[in-house]
């Protein structure tokens, strides 16, 4: 799916499965959530599921290498907040037994990118494998806007 016509350096993380599929959690939590009655558990849930893509995003814009891994970290607790608050909606018949097993296979599989994603991050942390500012070509372009 294409998200926006526009690319850029700092939209990078739109090309990661972690942060496409984690987008599609949320959808799905957005969907089973849909009738919900109790506004508070419906929000949380929402929320949490809405936190891993978007905290994929805000470590990447980072361009730190260390802060994007704790982003990434924020993000692998949101999901573990997210299953916590579906096996919760589950639990007192808010979402139904298929639902939920739709909601943990997604779960799942938005889990092992981010912890591959993690991982391959965590192995360039003692490499010179990572710039922390932006290349010249794209500072010489942006100079005349700063002005």
């Amino acid at each position: 799916m294409e998200y926006t016509k526009r690319r850029n350096l700092n939209r990078g993380y739109m090309k990661l499965e972690a942060w496409q599929r984690g987008l599609d959690l949320f959808a799905l939590a957005f969907e089973l959530s849909d009738n919900v009655g109790d506004f508070k558990s419906k929000s949380q849930f929402r929320d949490a599921a809405q936190s891993v893509s978007s905290n994929i995003a805000e470590g990447y814009g980072r361009r730190s290498l260390p802060e994007y891994i704790q982003f990434l970290y924020f993000a692998k607790g949101s999901l573990a907040e997210a299953l916590t608050r579906a096996i919760g909606l589950q639990t007192v018949k808010f979402i139904s037994t298929n639902n939920f097993e739709k909601f943990d296979q997604l779960h799942y599989e938005v889990e092992n990118k981010l912890l591959r994603l993690i991982e391959s991050l965590e192995s360039k942390r003692n490499t010179n494998d990572w710039r922390d500012t932006l290349p010249p070509s794209i500072q010489k372009s942006i100079n005349p806007l700063i002005r």
